[in-house]
Protein backbone atom coordinates (compact mmCIF):
# COMPACT_ATOMS: atom_id res chain seq x y z
CA UNK A 1 0.00 0.00 0.00
CA UNK A 2 1.29 3.55 -1.06
CA UNK A 3 2.20 5.55 1.97
CA UNK A 4 3.05 9.30 2.05
CA UNK A 5 6.66 10.44 1.35
CA UNK A 6 6.49 12.98 3.41
CA UNK A 7 3.76 15.02 6.12
CA UNK A 8 1.64 17.21 4.40
CA UNK A 9 1.25 20.21 6.40
CA UNK A 10 -1.50 21.43 8.77
CA UNK A 11 -2.45 24.39 6.25
CA UNK A 12 -2.65 21.77 3.12
CA UNK A 13 -4.69 19.41 5.49
CA UNK A 14 -7.34 22.16 6.41
CA UNK A 15 -7.06 23.32 2.72
CA UNK A 16 -8.56 20.22 1.41
CA UNK A 17 -11.01 20.21 4.06
CA UNK A 18 -13.09 23.30 3.10
CA UNK A 19 -15.00 21.49 0.71
CA UNK A 20 -16.27 19.10 3.54
CA UNK A 21 -18.59 20.97 5.10
CA UNK A 22 -22.17 21.30 5.90
CA UNK A 23 -24.79 23.20 4.11
CA UNK A 24 -28.01 24.61 5.62
CA UNK A 25 -31.09 23.57 4.30
CA UNK A 26 -33.09 25.74 2.10
CA UNK A 27 -36.01 27.27 3.78
CA UNK A 28 -38.98 28.94 2.34
CA UNK A 29 -42.13 30.41 4.06
CA UNK A 30 -45.43 29.27 2.42
CA UNK A 31 -47.75 32.42 1.16
CA UNK A 32 -50.91 30.76 2.16
CA UNK A 33 -50.70 29.90 5.74
CA UNK A 34 -46.61 31.77 6.29
CA UNK A 35 -45.34 28.20 7.50
CA UNK A 36 -42.05 27.24 6.86
CA UNK A 37 -41.73 24.72 4.13
CA UNK A 38 -38.81 23.69 1.45
CA UNK A 39 -38.88 25.24 -1.77
CA UNK A 40 -40.26 23.72 -4.56
CA UNK A 41 -42.79 21.16 -2.16
CA UNK A 42 -46.24 21.35 -1.24
CA UNK A 43 -46.52 22.74 2.17
CA UNK A 44 -47.24 19.95 5.05
CA UNK A 45 -49.47 22.18 7.15
CA UNK A 46 -51.90 23.40 4.23
CA UNK A 47 -51.11 20.90 1.24
CA UNK A 48 -50.92 24.27 -1.02
CA UNK A 49 -48.86 24.70 -4.34
CA UNK A 50 -48.56 27.43 -5.93
CA UNK A 51 -51.91 29.00 -4.45
CA UNK A 52 -53.30 25.47 -5.70
CA UNK A 53 -54.64 22.71 -2.90
CA UNK A 54 -52.93 19.44 -3.81
CA UNK A 55 -53.53 17.76 -0.78
CA UNK A 56 -55.92 17.49 1.75
CA UNK A 57 -54.31 17.31 5.58
CA UNK A 58 -55.88 15.74 8.45
CA UNK A 59 -56.11 16.96 11.86
CA UNK A 60 -53.73 14.75 14.27
CA UNK A 61 -55.89 13.76 16.90
CA UNK A 62 -53.71 14.77 20.61
CA UNK A 63 -52.40 11.95 22.49
CA UNK A 64 -53.49 11.13 25.92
Amino acid sequence: MAHPKRKHSKTRRDKSRTHQKLEQPAISLCPSCKQPKSPHRICPHCGMYKEKKYVEIKEKKPKK
